[in-house]
């Protein structure tokens, strides 16, 4: 698990620029649900390279981040000197430790809430260091076959791999492990949440950025993402140089293809998530 998440971890900081673009309507809706404001104690989990740390230090928010993964944690603080940034497990973690005696006014996670193996004992453990009347928001995504991402120039590679990876379900820690929404509630209510409210989240992932159609953005992230490494490793020594650079323009391919359905042949593709929200009653 420590190499998974050392793999990940590089692979996401290096193209953090790619996802920032396309994620920019799922961090607005995030911290639009607890608006952020100066003097506030903000907490985000499963920070990453701390997109959301930086935006909410912008603000004027007191930041503190946790991640399991070191190479995001080493990311996000050199990404916001002024955040204090965890390396640890937020269902584990005396989370409330950098702002005692204080504690947060919010939580926040954009696709960082999803890999607890407890999510009651995670969010029981978050709440503990929330404030009375705390809000929390978090986005999570729904299911795979709502989310073409996850498959979309991928599929070409998992035809290719034998076994191939399984598709991330519903109630399993992942990418999908809220894809019902109702798991999400039920662990939030279980851990002490109140007014619990669990909103389809439908957003457009634009990968275009800085003049270009995006196909060549988010190939580099197919190929560094687990699958994309995987393939390499495995496929290579069969295909040869010659043979996995057309396996690799077959995916390109099939990104241009999507892109070329938009009038000005970006590639933008639709992205199903749930923000939910809620509050520390106590």
């Amino acid at each position: 698990m420590g190499r998974h998440w050392a793999d990940a971890a590089a692979s996401w900081t290096a193209h953090e620029a790619v996802f920032d673009g396309a994620f920019v309507p799922v961090t607005e809706a995030v911290l639009g649900a607890v608006g952020p404001r100066p003097g506030q104690r903000v907490l985000d989990v499963g920070c990453g390279s701390g997109t959301l740390l930086e935006t909410c230090a912008a603000l004027g928010a007191e930041v503190v981040g946790v991640d399991v993964a070191p190479g995001m944690v080493e990311a996000a603080r050199r990404r916001v000197p002024a955040a204090t940034v965890l390396e640890a497990d937020a269902q584990t973690a005396d989370l409330r430790a950098p702002v005692a005696p204080a504690a947060y006014d919010a939580v926040v996670s954009r696709f960082g809430a999803m890999f607890f193996a407890d999510p009651s004992a995670a969010f029981a453990n978050v709440r503990s260091a929330v404030a009375p009347g705390g809000r929390l928001a978090f986005a999570c995504w729904r299911s795979y076959d709502e989310n073409p991402m996850f498959s979309l120039g991928t599929s070409v590679l998992h035809e290719r791999l034998d076994p191939r990876p399984p598709s991330p379900v519903d109630g399993e820690p992942g990418p999908c492990a809220f894809a019902s929404g109702t798991s999400a509630a039920d662990a939030l209510v279980a851990a002490g949440w109140t007014d619990v409210a669990v909103e389809p989240l439908d957003v457009v992932l634009d990968y275009g950025r800085d003049g270009t159609d995006g196909v060549e953005g988010r190939l580099a992230t197919i190929l560094a993402g687990s699958t994309g490494r995987r393939a390499h490793e495995e496929l290579l020594p069969v295909l040869g140089e010659g043979g996995w650079a057309a396996l690799v323009e077959q995916v390109r391919d099939v990104l241009r293809s999507y892109a070329a359905r938009e009038p000005d042949g970006v590639l933008r593709v639709p992205g199903a998530c749930w923000l939910v929200t809620a509050r520390n009653a106590s």
